[in-house]
């Protein structure tokens, strides 16, 4: 998507040959026009899918992922990355590892939240080695839910994560493809 390229060049910044930093319209400080646009683009692409769910991972991925919710006019589950005493123990969990943040996080989401007969849209911010789509995924298959496609706001194309992902059959929608950001210079795919 030509305008979010435009966006990550007039406004992100390589932090080094790995991380891409766009929390001011992303991650920090959110731009809800753009927003809306990428949402609509993502509503595009699936057009022909029954959606009946948006399920995406705290924090980053709620925005974008409301937007396309209103859009839809179904609902968004957000799992959690820690538990809670309100969830429970009726609850699916799995262990994801941030590439930014290099920890692990148990991801949560209660049972009552996603169940067999949902068609789900899984949306997320960044897409770099794919273990939070993984573990969406693993989560998503412990409901027995229909995976119906994963769009990805920014993907850094130079990681492994769109392969591991493709793999295992899934449509995979990125909005932007990061092909590198060596020596702070950011390129996409063709």
């Amino acid at each position: 998507m030509k305008l979010l390229e435009e966006h990550i060049i007039k406004y992100g910044t390589a932090l080094n040959n790995e991380v891409l930093k766009v929390d001011s319209f992303i991650n920090h400080q959110i731009d809800p026009n753009l927003m809306m646009k990428l949402a609509k683009d993502i509503q595009d692409y699936f057009k022909e899918k029954e959606i009946t769910k948006i399920v995406t991972i705290e924090t980053s991925g709620i925005a974008p992922s409301v937007f396309l919710g209103y859009l839809l006019n179904v609902p968004v589950v957000y799992l959690k990355k820690n538990s809670s005493k309100i969830i429970g123990t009726n609850c699916y969990q799995t262990v994801i590892h941030s590439f930014t943040k290099d920890v692990d996080y148990l991801i949560t989401c209660d049972k009552k939240y996603i169940k067999e007969s949902d068609k789900v849209l899984f949306v997320d911010d960044f897409m770099a080695n794919g273990e939070a789509c993984l573990g969406a995924i693993d989560i998503l298959k412990q409901a027995n839910a229909s995976i119906e496609g994963i769009a990805i706001i920014i993907e850094k194309a130079f990681q492994s994560g769109r392969q591991k992902v493709e793999a295992l059959g899934y449509d995979i929608y990125s909005l932007a493809r990061i092909a590198s950001l060596e020596n702070g210079n950011i390129t996409f795919t063709e």
